[in-house]
């Protein structure tokens, strides 16, 4: 599959919302239960760092980052968000989104990845070992979906590049 990877612009909003609605329907990708107004998504990523997945003209998925404080020493670290089109999964796009993301938060000086994967998500788990993230932990019963409550595993990456 030739595959593309490239920066999001604000008009890719409305075909990386369905993708991520695509995310939200499995029940396994997030605690979200809608997806943001793009004016909400775009204030909570952080600005640089944000790719799309492009299978010719259309949105295979995308990735992005957010801050996790606005302490400034936690200025290198963030949090990953990665979400593939139900008809691209199982083709190496989450990983290519992933890798990228990696280089260009390394290049724009994060040193810290992190991401809450919920345990029943084990491709996500696999894809996030797969780009050198190590479990650090488990949150346990930290939030509850309908009633039930949910585990999120903790993963983060620590760049060799940056921030050393």
């Amino acid at each position: 599959m030739d595959i593309k990877i490239i920066e999001m612009k604000s008009e890719d909003w409305s075909a990386v919302k369905t993708v991520y609605e695509e995310g939200i329907a499995t029940g396994d990708a997030t605690f979200e239960t809608a997806v943001p107004e793009w004016e909400a998504w775009d204030s909570k990523h952080l600005r640089t760092c944000r790719l799309v997945a492009r299978k010719e003209a259309e949105v295979a998925g995308w990735a992005a980052l957010s801050g996790v404080s606005s302490r400034c020493v936690y200025r290198g670290v963030a949090e990953v968000s990665v979400y593939v089109a139900e008809a691209a999964r199982g083709m190496g796009v989450g990983t290519r989104l992933l890798r990228d993301l990696v280089q260009a938060s390394e290049h724009d000086g994060i040193w810290t990845l992190q991401a809450g994967i919920f345990p029943e998500n084990k491709v996500s788990i696999a894809l996030h070992r797969k780009c050198r993230f190590r479990i650090v932990g488990r949150r346990e019963r930290i939030g509850q979906m309908q009633g039930i409550w949910r585990d999120v595993i903790l993963m983060e990456r620590r760049s060799e590049i940056t921030g050393i």
